[in-house]
């Protein structure tokens, strides 16, 4: 779909070296994206927001100076889309968004510009992400709360935000530890290997031995 095309014939050159717009067409593959054609050559691609940003129209006349500043928006953008697809797939902390741009060898200051704009379209939010974490969080399987913690921590979510959330959730310790026991319970014969093994998922030793003698009680 071509949005705007100048009078200029395609493949015919312009008569002097300048830079013009001689058309600019809506990307086949990206509908978003508009293919930016430099004296009836492609050029670069922007998104449809960037080219109302500065803009672009056909005919224009634009300085080598532009025109490198426009490639490097270009390339932006389509960082910031692939991005913004990888935050939208499932929620995800802002560290992990960080280092997922580090391990793209991303500049750190295309990075920080990356997170604050996803911040500000709320598709960021550590709040958010761990309310999610924690009410999916092996909700079938069992989770201690100190366990959750330090995943979350780890995630890089501030201690205050997740002590927040695991006061106002509805899960406890109680009713996760007894979660594990009924599916752990016929693998440890042993009561003690099977308090051993609640510690070391994170459970306060009384808890988990008062816990496994109910059960045991009740079997």
């Amino acid at each position: 779909m071509e949005i705007f095309n100048s009078q200029t014939p395609i493949g015919q050159p312009t008569l002097s070296a300048e830079l013009k717009i001689t058309a600019i067409k809506q990307a086949v593959k990206n509908p978003n994206r508009a293919n930016i054609f430099i004296n009836n050559k492609y050029d670069f691609s922007l998104t449809i927001a960037q080219l109302a940003d500065y803009k672009l129209k056909v005919g224009q006349i634009i300085t080598p100076f532009e025109q490198k500043k426009y490639h490097k928006a270009s390339q932006f953008g389509k960082l910031y889309q692939r991005t913004l697809e990888w935050v939208l797939a499932r929620p995800r902390s802002v560290k992990e968004t960080k280092d997922y741009l580090w391990k793209k060898q991303v500049e750190p200051a295309d990075s920080e510009k990356i997170i604050e704009t996803l911040i500000a379209k709320k598709y960021l939010n550590d709040l958010n992400f761990t309310q999610f974490y924690v009410e999916n969080r092996f909700v079938k399987k069992g989770i201690s709360f100190k366990r959750l913690r330090l995943e979350l921590m780890k995630k890089g979510i501030d201690a205050e935000i997740v002590d927040e959330v695991l006061r106002q959730n509805e899960r406890s310790d109680l009713s996760e530890i007894q979660k594990i026991i009924a599916k752990k319970q016929h693998k440890y014969q042993d009561e003690q290997k099977l308090i051993q093994y609640l510690v070391r998922q994170g459970f306060d030793f009384e808890l988990a031995r008062n816990s496994v003698r109910e059960m045991d009680s009740q079997s």
